[in-house]
């Protein structure tokens, strides 16, 4: 059984911890090296490491780790796959709770007790929505999806219009046209960390398969603005090109080795070939008129291009005129390729037609008649979905039937919500379907309902759907912070570290039935410690026994303030405030705080309506402000029972 499921029937939400800790022991002069045990017949080794090469330096407060678990039979040394664990890691408290073993730690986290999270969980992936507004919504959907558990917001200066994913999943990058810039955040905090500009408005983004680079296409708005793409170093965070390449709309595409760009230039009917290398433009090869979607072949190592006016290009980095041309009637949209790379799906919105082609005869074999409007196509494994602008439903093709020209295509459907889900106010060229992890399910964003929806293959209709707290979902992504098997037997993630100290790290495995707690130790980092001496005046630790109040209930909400360096409580402050506010802003109070005892304040207010509310706090005589504050959210709802303590604190 998978952790995953564990966790999702316990239906509980396990926050993000906001507690700021204090500096630890200076760090160790080298890492420990993998640690093993034997226990069910199943021999467990555990290896620590960072992932900036230096694997004889400890790991590191800030810093991204690597996390490996290898497992063997103990008797024959043969890997053991498809175990699923699950792990976590707990930093240790000075004062041990007596008769705390490693059984009840793991029986804690698999129940999702919000009295017992730990400082890193590393079971849990969360969905991402790009939403109408300036936001980004963050949600933790593994505890429940009839009920939304909003992890955390992006603030951006403007609406973002696309995003892409760095591959470990650690920055998130997202072009806002209205602002000339992209947004970097931090998938760490959820921070937006940097925005670099473009030359005019971005809008199309992608990563090149290495990694190395972003690459951004900008559209000027006159006849005669600049248009190109601007090249961004991923792990440097500066521009190192701007490349102009043709006038109007643009999409990307790169060949699998990272060697070329492909930028198509509606305006122009060309497609700009940018050697990766040189950050320069090699050509621009004629394709039909308005191209409007790229993607690349594996197989055919070309890129495969549709056009308004019905062409099909087949284009590659050497070539001054494409290799192959289909011709179908005007109207195309995007296209796609199959997991397996041997199919192409095109779709066609004026016709309400999706095309299948084959890449090695480069033709079209099979078209299927859809709904109306079809604009996006996704693939599960085993599936094709099709997303409408002008229907509801969604369609579902299996990919084990289609590729014969002599066989008509097969098509099942489910209802994607009570909108259509392709109907978007503020289009986007990002994804409105992707994968769930570790599931043949998929996530559905649905802007006008308002919500995210769960189906699971072979289902009649969504399984379920979580709410995006009054939000238009335009795009949805998964953020895959779990587990997973990399090779037979060995399973990997990549984490940043919490605060520095002793940890517990701990292993379930379900079948056979394993429990085990590694020690652990994450080292201070000198520079994170004297960043945190010139810009944190206090830290702000939230005593949340609850997320969930009732709305018009009083609540009070306490917070612990230390010094960050001593870590000794802040008492006597007078001037000690907090800011509540309902997103997206639409109401906000702000109150004194009265200390009750060894730093610890307390603040009561009623939320008026539901929704989510944010808690910031200040005080000004100790160099607190709101901007450098951590928040608390909460979850207002209509008709909860209140608290009988009026407080959603706990002692």
């Amino acid at each position: 059984m998978r952790i995953r499921s564990l966790v999702f029937c316990a239906g509980l939400l396990v926050a993000a911890r906001l507690v700021s800790a204090g500096e630890a022991a200076p760090a160790p002069a080298a890492a420990p090296g993998p640690q093993k045990f034997v226990q069910e017949g199943l021999a467990v080794e555990l290896s620590l490491e960072r992932v900036d090469g230096n694997k004889h330096a400890p790991v590191m407060e800030g810093e991204t780790a690597r996390v490996t678990l290898a497992i063997q039979d103990a008797t024959t040394g043969t890997p053991v796959p498809n175990l699923y664990p699950g792990a976590w890691m707990d930093r240790l408290k000075k004062d041990k709770e007596e008769g705390s073993t490693c059984q009840k730690k793991v029986e804690a986290f698999i129940g999702g007790s919000i009295l017992s999270r730990p400082e890193l969980d590393l079971n849990v992936y969360y969905v991402l929505s790009l939403n109408q507004d300036a936001t980004i919504s963050v949600v933790d959907p593994l505890f429940g999806y009839g009920n939304s558990k909003l992890l955390s917001m992006v603030f951006l200066k403007s609406p973002g219009e696309d995003w892409a994913l760095t591959a470990d999943g650690s920055r998130l990058f997202v072009s806002l046209p209205d602002s000339n810039r992209v947004a970097v955040v931090e998938s760490a905090n959820w921070k937006v960390v940097l925005e670099v500009g473009t030359p005019a408005r971005p809008r199309r983004v992608g990563l090149q398969p290495d990694g190395q680079y972003l690459w951004v296409a900008y559209e000027g708005t006159g006849p005669w603005a600049e248009s190109g793409v601007t090249v961004i170093d991923t792990r440097g965070l500066r521009k190192v090109a701007d490349v102009k390449t043709g006038k109007g709309a643009h999409d990307l595409a790169f060949s699998d080795d990272s060697r070329f760009a492909f930028v198509t230039n509606e305006g122009d009917g060309t497609v700009s070939v940018i050697d990766v290398g040189q950050l320069a433009k090699v050509r621009d090869v004629k394709v039909g008129k308005a191209p409007v979607s790229i993607a690349w072949s594996t197989q055919a190592k070309a890129a495969w291009v549709t056009a308004l006016d019905g062409t099909i290009s087949v284009v590659d980095a050497a070539s001054a005129e494409p290799r192959a041309r289909m011709q179908a009637s005007p109207g195309l949209g995007q296209i796609r390729f199959t997991p397996d790379g041997r199919l192409a799906f095109i779709v066609q919105p004026n016709k309400n037609e999706v095309h299948i082609a084959d890449v090695a005869s480069s033709r079209i074999v099979q078209t299927a008649d859809v709904e109306a409007e079809p604009d996006q196509v996704a693939f599960s494994s085993e599936l094709a979905y099709i997303r409408h602008r002008k229907s509801e439903t969604v369609l579902m093709i299996p990919l084990k039937t289609v590729g014969d020209p002599n066989r008509v295509v097969s098509i099942v459907d489910f209802p994607g919500g009570e909108h259509p889900p392709g109907r978007l106010p503020l289009p986007t060229p990002a994804a409105g379907i992707v994968q769930a992890p570790g599931a043949t399910a998929v996530l559905v964003s649905n802007p006008e309902d308002k919500v995210i929806y769960y189906y699971k293959e072979g289902m009649a209709a969504p399984m379920g759907h979580f709410q995006n707290y009054g939000k238009q979902p335009r795009a949805v992504l998964v953020v895959d912070r779990s587990l997973r098997e990399v090779r037979p037997g060995v399973y990997e993630t990549i984490t940043r570290m919490g605060p520095p100290g002793e940890y517990d790290l701990a292993l379930y495995v379900n079948s056979p039935k394993v429990i085990h707690c590694f020690p652990v130790k994450v080292a201070a980092n000198p520079t994170l410690a004297e960043k945190r001496k010139k810009e944190r005046a206090l830290d702000v630790e939230f005593r949340v026994g609850r997320h969930e109040v009732a709305k018009g209930e009083e609540v009070a909400v306490r917070f612990r303030l230390t010094d960050p360096v001593t870590g000794e409580p802040r008492t006597g402050l007078k001037d000690v405030r907090a800011l509540a506010f309902l997103t997206p802003g639409i109401w906000q109070q702000r109150h004194w705080a009265t200390e009750l005892k060894d730093g610890v304040y307390e603040f009561r207010f009623s939320p008026p309506d539901p929704g989510v509310y944010y808690v910031f706090v200040e005080s000004a005589s100790a160099g607190l402000l709101l901007q450098k504050s951590p928040y608390l959210t909460l979850e207002a709802k209509e008709g909860a029972a209140p608290n009988k303590e009026a407080s959603v604190n706990r002692p």
